[in-house]
């Protein structure tokens, strides 16, 4: 039913112009805003539908994954730009938030809004 259709995916946020500023700026992604949300363009045609939620509770779980070729460049990068890295209970992770075993490297952080990200090198 569905083959065809091109599905994306949304969430919220507190501040509109905060994550504009972040996922802009910080990450570098392309945005774009109409209409009081906005559009987050992911590399390979993709698109994230970021909307306001004035009661918005972040989801416990990480929702957006982002590969990287090598991830001590990415977290050094980041870290540049004020991004900290989140230590999770459970995860035997090094100085500088990385997970080093057990699966792909991967290191947390969050937008504005306490939403969860990652970058991740595959294996």
């Amino acid at each position: 039913m569905f083959s065809d259709t091109r599905a994306f995916s949304g969430f919220a946020v507190d501040d509109i112009q905060r994550a504009k500023e972040f996922y802009g700026e910080t990450l570098g992604l392309r945005v774009t805003e109409e209409n009081g949300l906005l559009t987050l363009h992911i590399a390979g045609g993709a698109e994230i539908l970021v909307y306001p939620k004035e009661d918005h509770v972040p989801a416990g779980f990480t929702l957006l994954n982002f590969p990287v070729e090598d991830i001590d460049a990415a977290v050094d990068g980041l870290t540049g730009r004020g991004i900290r890295f989140e230590r999770y209970p459970g995860f035997e992770q090094d100085e500088k938030g990385v997970v080093r075993e057990g699966g792909p490297l991967i290191a947390w952080f969050t937008d504005p809004a306490g939403n969860i990200l990652s970058v991740l090198q595959p294996s």
